[in-house]
């Protein structure tokens, strides 16, 4: 009976039965692996070949067409390589490094500062009133951002116009200027000056909206306890708003620079600001006047490389910026 129950029960069955269950379960592994690493991209191809045909390919041919020597002749064009010679030509030039790259530069940076800050006291303003003052002032600044580029640069040239414009004639009733002798858009820091409201007046409610939108998730209990310790309103801004909102501060920043290192609407559409006044040249308004109205297609398209790579950079620094910001959340 001992004898019977020992050669009932053999071992080879359990023995190999946990291989075959290992197996399928490492191929089960791999196949699950395989397909999470490759659906996104499967649910992305679409887009990806929309991108590549939209941005990607004519970027290749603005890139192309920085190395050539290309003139338009009749049914088309043609091109002659010559290498770096547009970009030498380019960088060891006065214009560039005198007035083209500093009023790039130097404008956004502009802009972005007055954008934020400006952005950020409207956002306080309408975070302390009620619902329907709240409204009626949302409504009215989303006026602004939803003008066209176009319309808002000539009602700002209508307003700066020389001798008839509003601004001129209370600046010339006041003493400030004479009207029947300034024009605002001949020199180059009036000219930026009025662009840089133009670019203010129109990013500024972006800015107040998305900043608003992070002040409602602050709790009011901390801003209570701020006040109990004795924390002023300025205090409690830096030590309670900006910390809690930081990651927007951040989004805005960086995208308003991104927006104002590319401006050219407001510029070109100036009094001077297509082509005439090569003192108030930016690098979007260099590269259309090189391509377009000089017919020099080589050295407009090695002027928008530099912009690109330049926005390429600060998008770089963009995404670095929030992927640390969101480690440093977790």
């Amino acid at each position: 009976m001992k004898d019977t129950l020992v050669s009932d029960g053999p071992e080879v069955t359990p023995s190999v039965r946990p291989q075959s269950d290992d197996g399928g379960a490492e191929a089960a592994r791999r196949r699950k692996k395989l397909v999470t690493l490759t659906r996104p991209w499967l649910l992305l191809t679409p887009s990806l070949i929309v991108l590549v045909g939209l941005l990607l390919w004519p970027l290749i041919q603005v890139g192309k067409l920085s190395l050539q020597d290309y003139k338009v002749k009749f049914g088309g064009g043609e091109g002659t390589y010559i290498g770096f010679d547009h970009y030498k030509d380019l960088l060891t030039g006065d214009l560039l490094w005198k007035t083209v790259l500093p009023n790039t530069v130097f404008f956004a940076l502009a802009c972005v500062g007055l954008t934020v800050v400006l952005g950020t006291l409207v956002a306080l303003l309408l975070n302390r009133l009620g619902p329907t003052w709240k409204l009626i002032c949302s409504v009215s600044i989303l006026a602004a951002w939803a003008m066209p580029a176009v319309t808002g640069t000539y009602v700002w040239i209508w307003l700066f116009s020389p001798e008839d414009g509003m601004i001129s004639q209370v600046a010339d009733s006041v003493g400030l200027i004479d009207a029947e002798t300034t024009n605002w858009f001949t020199e180059r820091l009036p000219f930026y000056g009025i662009a840089t409201i133009n670019v203010v007046h129109h990013g500024f409610p972006f800015v107040a909206i998305t900043v608003l939108a992070g002040l409602l998730t602050i709790p009011k209990e901390l801003y209570e306890a701020g006040e109990i310790d004795g924390a002023n309103a300025w205090q409690r801004f830096w030590r309670i708003t900006v910390p809690s909102i930081k990651p927007v501060f951040l989004v805005v920043t960086i995208l308003s620079t991104i927006w104002d290192f590319k401006v050219f609407t407001q510029v070109f559409l100036m009094p001077g600001g297509s082509g005439s006044n090569p003192d108030v040249y930016n690098l979007g308004v260099y590269s259309y006047i090189e391509a377009f109205a000089k017919n020099d297609y080589g050295t407009g398209a090695a002027a928008a490389v530099l912009l690109t790579l330049l926005l390429l950079v600060i998008t770089i620094v963009y995404i670095r910026t929030l992927f640390r910001q969101g480690e440093e959340d977790l």
